[in-house]
């Protein structure tokens, strides 16, 4: 079997659905407005996914490192199918959310299982390049959703997008069905009380925390860059539509354009996996991609907003796949779902205080002002970075060929 097969299996399947979730996005925004009209109830729909996070990363971790993760992701994928197609049957505004709020919920397990499955199945030297190919995958669905989508709504309607990404989601569980098993032995169930044993599986999360300062100090470097850019993202349209005073066509190029520079960057990062250091990918990476949304906030124009949005898109490629190669060597398989779904819940709420905070900065200042004290914020961060991980005595927290994830 080519060494590839078995990664191109898992790349295809989750690409397939990322395609799916593309389309099934501009779908739903489009359904809940034609439903009730309201901004107000389309709104409702990304408070949901944060919702979902505080409901399930408490103890997701838990569930995820004591199951078959392979078998997780599947049944994942094909519960979200189902809940998916059952959407466009429905027609009360509130039992669409709760079926949005159970899909977010399912979404909590996969993306921290397939995680573990990658840094199983991967070989810690080949992950850099895949998690580039991942991330050209993810960049092609951007890319290719929301115009398929555009075309898919223009001739047969919202509901066939929906019914799209429930396909999509069952596709993905059957490409998934045949991946190999990697589970070294069953899990024997724990007698203790399941509140007490969640208690203890933070208690272990935060003892990891406190050994690996190291990894926590670069985690908080990236993250920081990372959530302030996230907060930056809820401002581009109003920048771009009062500030720069540009159309919705205008806008719609940007975003475009800026998908093509992350397919180029992810396909540039890929190409150059093996002739980097990590440290320095992952590092400049962010610290360029901080920089692309000072450019952005500080230009004047339709040109200088795109070449900062397709610069930023290109660097963010390498800062992504860099983070989530150093996350697999460095976090211990046997706890990687506890860790990682304690690190999406806290960067949830981060995230959300950080757009709130955005967001009323902009109505005592200029958007402007407040959006490029952010971006100088988040360049400061991606500096720190940049430094912490050219350190020469930390260089093995960055040796692909190492097995500290295992043996950890």
């Amino acid at each position: 079997m080519n060494a590839w097969k078995v990664p191109s299996l898992l790349i295809s399947g989750i690409g397939i659905s990322n395609l799916g979730s593309w389309i099934y996005l501009i779908a739903i925004n489009l359904s809940i407005l034609n439903l009730t009209g309201s901004a107000a109830a389309v709104a409702g729909l990304y408070i949901i996914r944060p919702i979902a996070m505080l409901m399930t990363n408490t103890w997701a971790g838990s569930v995820i490192d004591r199951m078959d993760k392979k078998k997780l992701m599947i049944y994942t994928d094909v519960f979200r199918g189902g809940m998916v197609a059952v959407i466009p049957f429905l027609d009360s505004l509130w039992f669409i959310y709760l079926a949005v709020l159970l899909i977010n919920m399912a979404g909590s397990f996969f993306g921290p299982s397939s995680s573990v499955y990658i840094t199983k199945m991967i070989p810690s030297e080949k992950r850099k390049r895949f998690n580039s190919i991942m991330g050209m995958a993810s960049s092609g669905a951007f890319l290719t959703g929301p115009a398929v989508a555009g075309f898919l709504i223009m001739h047969f309607g919202t509901d066939i997008c929906i019914f799209i990404n429930a396909v999509s989601f069952i596709a993905c569980g059957f490409i998934l069905f045949f991946l190999p098993e990697l589970e070294e032995e069953p899990y024997q169930s724990n007698k203790r009380g399941r509140f007490q044993t969640i208690v203890d599986d933070w208690r272990t999360v935060f003892q990891f925390g406190k050994k690996a300062s190291y990894f926590m100090a670069v985690y908080v470097f990236f993250q920081a860059a990372m959530l302030i850019g996230f907060a930056l993202d809820s401002q581009e349209a109003t920048f771009i539509k009062q500030h720069l005073e540009l159309t919705d066509q205008d806008y719609g190029i940007i975003v475009s354009l800026t998908g093509l520079g992350a397919l180029a960057g992810a396909a540039a990062s890929a190409a150059l996996a093996s002739k980097m250091k990590l440290g320095f990918y992952m590092g400049t990476g962010m610290l360029m991609t901080s920089v692309g949304y000072l450019f952005f906030y500080s230009s004047n124009g339709f040109m200088t907003a795109t070449l900062s949005f397709v610069f930023l898109g290109f660097f963010m490629a390498f800062a992504n796949s860099g983070y989530a190669t150093f996350f697999q060597l460095n976090v211990p398989v046997s706890i990687m779902g506890r860790f990682g779904s304690a690190a999406d819940m806290l960067q949830g709420i981060v995230q959300i205080i950080l757009t709130l905070l955005l967001g009323l900065a902009a109505e005592w200042f200029t958007l402007q002002t407040v959006c490029l004290v952010f971006s100088g914020a988040s360049v400061l961060f991606a500096a720190g970075l940049l430094v912490a991980v050219m350190m020469p005595s930390k260089a093995s927290y960055f040796d692909e060929k190492s097995s500290r994830t295992i043996n950890a």
